[in-house]
C-alpha cells in the first residue's frame, strides 16, 4: 500500500468525547481515496459512489498524526475501487496503530454526470 494523506490532529477536529470525530476521518478519507483513483484514472472526473463498513478500532486524539494508506482493488468498466487504512502515527517510535480500514467505490463521470467508461489501458 503507499502513502496517501498525513494528517495532524488538531483540537477543531475533536468531538464530545475528547476523540477525533468520525465525520471528520471520514472526510479524510474520502479526499484520500479520490486522491488515489484520481490519479490511477488520469482524470478528475470520478464522483466517490460508495463508502463501505466503517469500524473505529482506535480512538484518535488532538495532538496525533494520522497516515493514510490505499491500493487500488478492482476497475470496472467505469468504477474504480480502493481499499484504504487510517493509522496513527507514534513520531517518537515510528509504530502505527490501524484506527480503521475501508473501501471506497468512485465512478468516472462526464460533464452530466453520466458514467463513462475508464481507460483501459491505464488498468494493464
Amino acid at each position: 500500500m503507499q502513502l496517501i494523506s498525513k494528517k495532524i490532529v488538531m483540537t477543531k477536529d475533536i468531538g464530545i468525547h475528547g476523540n477525533l470525530f468520525g465525520g471528520i476521518l471520514m472526510a479524510w478519507l474520502d479526499e484520500a481515496g479520490a486522491s488515489l483513483a484520481t490519479e490511477f484514472c488520469r482524470t478528475p472526473y470520478l464522483v466517490t459512489v460508495k463508502i463501505g463498513e466503517l469500524i473505529f478500532n482506535k480512538p484518535v486524539k488532538s495532538g496525533n498524526h494520522l497516515r493514510i494508506y490505499g491500493k487500488v482493488l478492482k476497475v470496472g468498466t467505469s468504477s474504480i475501487k480502493i481499499f484504504l487504512e487510517a493509522r496513527k502515527f507514534n513520531l517518537y517510535s515510528g509504530e502505527e496503530i490501524l484506527v480503521c480500514n475501508t473501501d471506497l467505490t468512485f465512478v468516472r463521470v462526464d460533464e452530466d454526470g453520466y458514467a463513462t467508461p475508464i481507460d483501459k489501458s491505464l488498468v494493464e
